[in-house]
């Protein structure tokens, strides 16, 4: 199977199609497959952060050796290729706002920021400015005309989770031509254009957050940030203390240092960042009936005013949809009522709808009120 329809008037080669390649092999074969078929390609790769630092990383995006990758794929397909640098739009729209977040208590989801802050702004900007007609990146996501976004034919690689925010002015500009494509097809690409990064491993950690150690990247952009407290139970019975409640996020059951007197299994249940206390509960305190949203995109038709309609909806990138009720407010706040309750759901995710295959939208999680709260 070829990339998928681009569903442009004009002939290939008289389309010019900006791709964002990050040096990773998805973008790489989108970039090969479209320049194959025609296209008018152009390259573009932001640096993100200071890559000197990262250039031995191996299992992240946007990093010095990244961006040297992209280059070279880009000389073998014979395309231009422009490097951008945003490091400081990157470090005060997602680095920052990760920090802030760890330290209100919150799970953040930088992949998502720097989608919507970052590549869909000021790279979608950059591609209009060069002559594109439209921004391909290597997602695995399927874009219909409306346009609409649904799920990826391969549902292992599907990243619709981390692109709920893209909105529908964004859309009319962006393609995904690997969303029709499962991930062995994509590699199988790369082997036969030969590029030199057929075999490179996908891109697996946050790609500021060295070895998944969140913890000093929040303590390095926020000195100060590992404040110790007490580890409490539901009751306000003190347990233990920590050194820091960015080490501890909801449904956490390992590494406590804390043990039950009944011997049932604790879990964090909530983090208080004005106490610094950690809360811990037995697992059924985990159970969260519904959700409070803020910043929500709708992607999906219009709603009357008191039209309150079922759909799926997805609260951790990983899950399969489930079933849900949703209040959409004017001021772009929503309240999600889940048909059973939740466990784990922690502010500061996002909250992603579907219908069927198709995206209606999401938001971020402000508050996920626990069933012993309400």
């Amino acid at each position: 199977m070829m990339a998928d329809n681009l569903y442009l008037p004009t002939e290939p080669s008289k389309t010019r199609v900006v791709v964002a390649m990050s040096g990773g092999v998805d973008s790489s074969v989108t970039a090969a497959l479209l320049k194959e078929q025609g296209y008018d390609v152009v390259g573009l790769t932001m640096q993100l952060y200071d890559h000197g630092i990262a250039v031995d990383r191996k299992k992240a995006c946007c990093a010095g050796q990244d961006i040297y990758d992209a280059r070279l794929v880009a000389q073998q397909i014979n395309i231009p290729h422009y490097v951008l640098d945003y490091e400081s739009k990157f470090k005060e729209s997602v680095m920052e706002d990760f920090a802030d977040s760890y330290l209100r208590g919150e799970t953040p989801i930088p992949c998502v920021q720097c989608n919507q802050e970052v590549k869909f702004k000021d790279l979608l900007t950059m591609a209009r400015d060069l002559g594109g007609q439209v921004l391909a990146t290597g997602h695995y996501i399927q874009w219909r005309p409306g346009p609409e976004l649904h799920r990826a034919v391969d549902l292992s690689r599907d990243q619709s989770y981390f692109l709920f925010s893209t909105t529908k002015e964004q859309l009319s500009f962006l393609r995904f031509p690997l969303g029709g494509m499962h991930k062995p097809e994509v590699r199988m690409h790369a082997e036969r254009f030969g590029l030199k990064v057929a075999e490179k491993p996908d891109s697996q950690d946050i790609c500021f957050v060295p070895n998944g150690d969140y913890a000093r990247v929040v303590e390095r952009l926020r000195p100060g940030a590992l404040e110790s407290g007490e580890i409490v139970d539901i009751d306000g019975h003190v347990l233990g203390h920590h050194q820091g409640i960015i080490n501890y996020t909801i449904g956490q059951r390992k590494g406590l240092g804390i043990s039950s007197d009944t011997g049932t299994p604790l879990y964090v249940v909530k983090v208080d960042p004005q106490k610094h206390q950690v809360i811990v509960g037995p697992k059924e305190a985990l159970a969260c009936p519904h959700v409070h949203l803020k910043d929500v995109n709708w992607l999906g038709g219009s709603l009357k005013d008191d039209e309150h309609p079922e759909v799926f909806v997805k609260i951790r990138s990983s899950q399969e949809p489930f079933s849900a009720l949703i209040e959409l407010k004017p001021d772009k706040t929503a309240t999600v009522r889940f048909k059973e309750p939740e466990y784990g759901v922690s502010p500061g995710q996002a909250c992603v709808f579907y219908q069927g295959t198709q995206v209606l939208g999401g938001g971020w999680i402000t508050k996920a009120p626990l069933s012993f709260e309400t």
